[in-house]
This record gives structure tokens, C-alpha cells and sequence, in this order.
């Protein structure tokens, strides 16, 4: 199916491993400019490196998206080198878990305040898109109660109330605003990998937790963004599409 995305412009934010690359990946296999950040430089040129035959520009900035000057300089950077901005993907995540003074901070000035940057400094671009749409990535710890539900899942819960809010608010200006909650995502190096090592017992126990025998990937998470920021879903906005294997229990109305 063609999305009718080719030679849009997005932004993604942590874009070099785990979900936030499979995002990059999926937008540029679609046609899509993409100018993401991250914060390590050899993982940036990696990706950078790895995505040049893909047809589509994609481009690389080391940024710490905690900091709200190098954040704001990047979104209007990269919306002025693409020469505009059709679509903008919040991903990051201190993954701030342990209830701490500490995480707690983290979670807000990160998973929370990184997704407001983001979104205030891009509308002005997306105010001039035709086919304008923001995805906030939220989690289904955001939506229930479990183990992560302390600085985590409060702040993503948070994430999950600002998008419907924008959805809401930006709906005149034809900005479209969806959240994507993602189930238990394995990829190597990533959070359950290294839970997997370190905390078996946690890990099988999260594991039995899921109806279909195993937990999702990067690149399903991924479609489900693409599909988002796709004209095609024209009249889809203030939804959290929750993406998790049918792990969560509660009924969303």
C-alpha cells in the first residue's frame, strides 16, 4: 500500500536503537526526510551511515533532549534545513523506573517536558503542513497500573493527557495528535534484554504476562507510527493507539 508520504519531512526523537531507529527506519522506507537526535555521536553516524541508501534524506544531531536550548535549536534546525515539517515523533525516554527523587525528576524534565519542547517549537512549522500529525510515544505503563507505574508510567500517563489535549486544541489548524503505547518491546541492548541478564525471574514472570508467547519488536511499534503520521489516517487524532499483543486487560473506550 502506498501511504502517500513520499517527500514529507519528520522529526524523530532517539532515533539510533531500539524503537525510535525502527521509526526512522519506516519513515524513510516510506520516502520521508528524517532529522533525528540522539545523544551519542558514534550512534548517530552509525545510523546515519547505515540509512544513506535509502533513497529518503536522513540526518543526524547529538542532542541531550533534556536540555531545552539544545532541543528548541534542533526542531528548528532540522524545520528549516528540510524546508518544513510534516510530522514529529516524541520517543524519548529517561526510563526512569525506581521511585527516587531523582527519577522523578528525570521522567518529568525528559519523557514529559522533552515531548512539550518538541511539540511547542514544531507547531509553528506544522501550522503550514498540509498533512500535519504528531505521535507521542506513551506506554501501557501510562495506562494501567504495574511494576513501572511510579515516575515511568506516571509520566507517561501525563504524555497520553497532553496528546489528547493538542488532538483537541490543534484540530482547527488541521494538526493531527495520537499517542502509541507499546507493550513489552525486546531488541538487543535494550531494557529487556538487560532484564532478561540480570533479573530472570522478573522477566519470565513479564513474559507469561503476554497472550501471544513473546513480546513485540521495534518494527511493529514502528508501522504503527508510520501508519499515524500517514494521510491516509486523516481523520484519526487524540487517540493513544495501544500497541502490546493484547497484554493489557482494561477495556478503552
Amino acid at each position: 500500500m502506498d501511504l502517500k508520504m513520499k517527500g514529507m519531512s519528520a522529526i524523530v526523537t532517539g532515533g539510533t536503537k531500539g524503537i525510535g531507529r525502527a521509526i526512522v527506519e519506516s519513515l524513510a522506507a516510506e520516502g520521508v526526510n528524517v532529522s533525528f537526535c540522539a545523544r551519542n555521536a558514534d550512534e548517530v553516524k552509525k545510523t546515519e551511515a547505515d540509512l544513506a541508501k535509502s533513497g529518503a534524506k536522513v540526518s543526524g544531531t547529538v542532542v541531550d533532549v533534556g536540555n531545552q536550548a539544545q532541543l528548541e535549536k534542533w526542531v528548528n534546525d532540522s524545520a528549516k534545513s528540510m524546508g518544513g515539517l510534516d510530522i514529529v515523533v516524541c520517543n524519548v525516554s529517561a526510563l526512569a523506573i525506581p521511585e527516587s527523587e531523582e527519577n522523578w525528576q528525570a521522567s518529568l524534565n525528559v519523557d514529559v517536558m522533552h515531548t512539550v519542547r518538541t511539540c511547542r517549537t514544531a507547531i509553528p512549522y506544522l501550522e503550514k503542513s498540509k498533512n500535519a500529525s504528531i505521535i507521542n510515544i506513551s506506554s501501557v505503563s501510562g495506562r494501567e497500573a504495574d511494576f513501572a507505574g511510579g515516575p515511568y508510567g506516571t509520566a507517561k500517563s501525563a504524555i497520553i493527557a497532553y496528546t489528547a489535549h493538542l488532538a483537541f486544541s490543534l484540530a482547527e489548524k488541521k494538526i493531527r495528535a495520537n499517542t502509541v503505547s507499546p507493550g513489552n518491546t525486546y531488541f538487543p541492548g535494550g531494557v529487556w534484554e538487560n532484564i532478561e541478564n540480570g533479573n530472570p525471574d522478573l522477566f519470565k514472570f513479564a513474559m507469561g504476562l503476554n497472550p501471544t508467547g513473546r513480546m513485540g519488536t521495534p518494527q511493529e511499534q514502528a508501522f504503527a507510527v508510520t501508519m499515524l503520521a500517514s494521510p491516509l489516517a486523516s481523520r484519526i487524532s487524540g487517540t493513544n493507539l495501544v500497541v502490546d499483543g493484547a497484554l493489557t486487560r482494561g477495556i478503552q473506550f
